[in-house]
């Protein structure tokens, strides 16, 4: 089998929130989650509504690049 030609691949998700916020250095952190997704199905940078335990409040989370 070849691992090149998965169709899941495992994507990192980052609060948009903190990296905005990290300018300021208003918060502590940068909230991260990993998840995986179908390369077919879903070809364009997934975004999520996930909690931020920096912000206290669930925010969108974007795929970042490895």
């Amino acid at each position: 089998m070849a691992k090149g030609k998965d169709a899941r691949i495992r994507v990192i998700l980052e609060c948009n929130s903190c990296v905005r916020n990290d300018i300021n250095k208003e918060s502590p952190g940068i909230s991260r989650y990993i998840t995986q997704k179908n390369r077919h199905n879903t070809p364009s940078r997934l975004e999520l509504r996930k909690f931020c335990p920096y912000c206290y409040k669930h925010t969108i989370h974007g795929e970042i690049k490895k």
